[in-house]
């Protein structure tokens, strides 16, 4: 298999790019094509044991910042890390594509028929499928990629996420559900009720509405909701994490009784971070475009980047774009 990293995509980059890009290829023995700037990856890679590893650089011009807008980087910017990482996808040289770069800017260039991938015909939008970093690790699809969204982008968000959870969490009829302010068909603003009828008639395993707080305990495989109301939700979830994480190493530093009763506790501790670290997630599948596209975090570290290319491999193994294409036609 060969996977392209954006290696100009971090917060950090080309560092946690290249040094998850080389953990991956040791780890799975594939290929990983680095673009970038050349002259950068390579200094990287001369800190890394890369002797037996299969890495590939392709150099790339430009590189697309956090700053950038992304209505002005499909025309500003051809020759960016993006660009020439997604055409590698688009023209058969690669299978998946790992970015680490401004989301917006990697759904806009994703979209280009020309260098980019475009769209699964029949999907009207694409969608960020992020696996929710609980115990349960459901899908909460849209994560930010469509801000204003219709019932029927809804619906097909739903088929775009049930399909995922079966081929690669291997979840038989997972669970689906609506995120609503209650589990009523009643509540919910006007996107919720207009798309309840149509998840019922749809055919896969739609289980109702359910609050947020039922997601997050496993009541559902796959959450969907507008791209707005899921960044919230995801962001919200991450800080509240981030603080209770904090606030309990500093309870158990206040005196020497809680310091030792740290120590006691501490795999446990460790256990529980574990189920709650987004960096063990990696990134967010693209769904719905015409090729494998994993959106990680701006401030992925190396570990992080090394699971986004997992996860990309895992999406390729279990032809999940190919399922989506059939899914959608069978559903026109």
């Amino acid at each position: 298999m060969k996977i392209v990293v954006d290696a100009m995509g971090s917060d950090d980059h080309p560092g946690p790019d290249v040094a998850g890009a080389v953990q991956a290829a040791r780890e799975s023995g594939d290929t990983v094509i680095l673009v970038g700037d050349k002259a950068k990856i390579e200094a990287e890679l001369a800190t890394q044991n890369t002797a037996t590893l299969s890495l590939e650089i392709v150099h790339a011009d430009d590189a697309i910042t956090m700053e950038d807008k992304p209505s002005q980087v499909v025309k500003n910017k051809p020759n960016s890390s993006m660009h020439t990482g997604l055409s590698l996808v688009k023209n058969g040289d690669a299978d998946a594509f790992v970015s680490a770069g401004n989301t917006g800017a990697i759904l806009a260039v994703a979209m280009l028929r020309q260098s980019g991938l475009g769209r699964i015909p029949g999907i009207k939008r694409p969608a960020l499928g992020v696996i929710f970093p609980t115990k349960h690790r459901p899908m909460l699809i849209d994560n930010g990629a469509n801000a204003d969204c219709r019932p029927e982008y809804l619906l097909q968000f739903g088929l775009m996420g049930s399909l995922y959870v079966e081929r690669v969490l291997k979840i038989e009829t997972p669970r689906v559900a609506l995120l609503s302010n209650g589990e009523e068909e009643g509540k919910g603003n006007e996107l919720i009720k207009e798309t309840i009828p149509l998840l019922a008639a749809s055919g896969l395993n739609y289980i109702g509405n359910i609050e947020p707080k039922e997601f997050m305990n496993g009541a559902a495989d796959v959450g969907v909701t507008d791209g707005f109301t899921g960044n919230l939700i995801m962001k919200t979830a991450e800080s509240v994490a981030g603080y209770m994480s904090n606030l309990i190493r500093d309870e158990m530093m206040a005196n020497p009784i809680s310091i030792v009763g740290g120590l006691l506790t501490r795999s446990a501790f460790r256990r529980v971070r574990s189920h709650l670290d987004p960096d063990e997630v990696g990134g967010a599948p693209l769904l719905g475009v015409n090729g494998v596209v994993i959106v990680a975090h701006g401030r992925s570290n190396a570990y992080a980047i090394k699971q986004a290319i997992g996860q990309a491999r895992r999406v390729v193994e279990n032809q999940v774009v190919e399922a989506i294409t059939s899914g959608i036609a069978s559903d026109q």
